[in-house]
């Protein structure tokens, strides 16, 4: 039987980010990736000498001393990105149906109430008023600000409804519609969506807002790269079948083929309800499991991702959030008749060109529920499968149905497509690992938020959790719970003043 100091069960970038964390401080590293590439969330894939991100589309806080920035500078993979920085008066473009109108969400506090000062003149007070709280809660979350603190710092904030929230500030429906014109990011639900989590995915992007040039891949590279200086492994192509456990302990974890490997600690970067799904312990009773297997995750995803003819469409950057009704918040409830009602176009950052872009992304909402015919069916590079003839004309009817209405802001869109290729819940779930296909796994409630977060720590001693399903989702939220989960290992006093320090060298 193999033996580690850590054994990581997935390597999206929660994964990875420990991983790198824990090597670079002496610990013994392997990782178990199911699929043929790494990343997760970070992989890309190339059609036609074009590529594609899965999910990072863009990334907040990497300026120099922001927080991103600091964690990335201390493993020592920062200076190695290519970034470009996006437009500084407009990296979010928001625009509701029938209004040529565009509303910019600018970088920059001062730069972002005065652009929106120019559409809203008579909501300054509104918007000093937005700012306020966003830095005000998102003080409160301490290793966020990447400081030592006291979970009592943000319970007060947890209950905030962003949606409530917003309605607080200004009885103008359009701004408080602007302010939730991305929520797409979170898949925002007015009823539901905590202000907290709105705000530290805000707070990142309104400090600096950037694109990586030719992929989100080259973080997991980077990262994957480091563990391996640090003599950690990464095997691919093998799944983790089961976590078993001894007392309050984990003790070995057996991979598809049957092999036992031993550690001394485990962290699961599946989420956490695969996880209790795999693991055999009696520690772990039956209401612990119930509660985390019985968590709603998040919307699904359609994405329609575009080769595009060369020197036809202009690189825009910014991203461009489109709503088919004045509510921002509706797109996620969409009548199936009347799909699709919102959508985020994201045009993708190449290295080759400057005044064209190559490709890009449009994003929308889908229900699992529609991928119930396919249910059944599994498809990856490493196990390929038809999903049958039915599924292919599913994506296309929907895809067409997806290009006619970005059609209606970008008329000559359609001209401009060479080709195009779609992922479907089904492809998070196959790729991603989440049951259901959720692009950002639990869905988060302001009405209940203790019971939506999840702990690093497991009712076994030596299993930790990581990853989206922990704090935050998204680069910023998934490295920042990493640094959480790597601090149950190593001491949060320590981990934090390295990484604060490291800027110093």
């Amino acid at each position: 039987m193999h033996k580690y100091d850590v054994i990581i069960m997935g390597s999206g970038l929660g994964g990875l980010v420990c991983g790198a964390i824990l090597s670079q401080n002496g610990y013994r590293v392997r990782i178990y990736e199911k699929n043929r590439q790494i990343g997760g969330c970070l992989q890309t894939y190339s059609r036609e000498k074009v590529i594609f991100d899965s999910g990072v589309h863009y990334i907040g806080g990497l300026a120099e001393g922001e927080n991103l920035y600091k964690v990335f500078n201390y493993l020592g993979i920062f200076d190695k990105l290519r970034l470009k920085r996006m437009d500084m008066d407009g990296f979010d473009h928001i625009n509701f149906s029938g209004e040529d109108k565009v509303y910019r969400i600018a970088q920059g506090e001062d730069n972002f109430i005065r652009t929106l000062l120019a559409d809203f003149p008579d909501e300054k007070d509104a918007l000093y008023a937005y700012c306020n709280k966003i830095n005000e809660v998102s003080g409160k979350f301490p290793l966020y600000n990447l400081r030592v603190g006291d979970y009592e710092e943000k319970r007060n904030v947890l209950n905030i409804n962003t949606a409530d929230f917003l309605r607080s500030i200004t009885n103008n429906e359009r701004l408080q519609n602007v302010l939730a014109g991305n929520n797409l990011l979170y898949a925002g639900v007015a009823e539901k969506t905590p202000f907290y989590v709105h705000a530290l995915v805000l707070n990142s992007y309104m400090k600096s807002a950037w694109k990586c040039v030719d992929g989100g891949s080259q973080i997991g590279k980077l990262l994957w790269r480091k563990i391996r200086e640090n003599g950690g492994t990464i095997i691919r192509n093998t799944p983790v079948t089961s976590i078993q456990g001894v007392g309050d302990r984990v003790d070995h974890i057996v991979l598809q083929d049957g092999t036992k490997v031993q550690g001394d600690y485990f962290i699961s970067n599946l989420h956490p309800a695969q996880t209790m799904a795999i693991t055999r312990s009696d520690t772990l009773r039956s209401a612990y499991r119930n509660r985390v297997q019985g968590l709603e995750n998040a919307t699904g995803a359609f994405v329609l991702n575009v080769v595009l003819k060369p020197g036809t469409f202009k690189y825009l950057n910014h991203n461009y959030y489109y709503h088919a009704t004045d509510n921002a918040w509706a797109g996620i409830d969409y009548q199936a008749a009347e799909w699709p009602q919102t959508y985020a176009m994201y045009v993708s950052a190449s290295s080759r060109h400057e005044t064209y872009a190559d490709s890009l992304s449009v994003m929308t909402y889908m229900r699992y529920e529609e991928m119930q015919p396919w249910q059944h069916t599994f498809n990856t590079v490493l196990q390929p499968d038809s999903r049958g003839t039915d599924y292919e004309a599913f994506k296309n009817q929907k895809a067409e149905r997806l290009i006619d209405c970005v059609a209606q802001q970008f008329p000559d869109f359609r001209n401009c497509i060479q080709s195009y290729y779609v992922a479907t819940p089904l492809s998070y779930r196959d790729y991603m690992g989440t049951g259901d296909g959720s692009m950002y796994g639990i869905q988060k409630d302001s009405a209940d938020p203790l019971r939506t977060m999840i702990s690093a720590r497991t009712k076994l001693s030596n299993l930790y959790l990581t990853g989206q399903n922990l704090n935050l989702h998204g680069i910023l939220g998934v490295t920042i719970s990493s640094v959480i989960t790597s601090a149950e290992l190593l001491g949060m006093d320590f981990l934090v003043e390295a990484i604060n320090q490291s800027i110093h060298k």
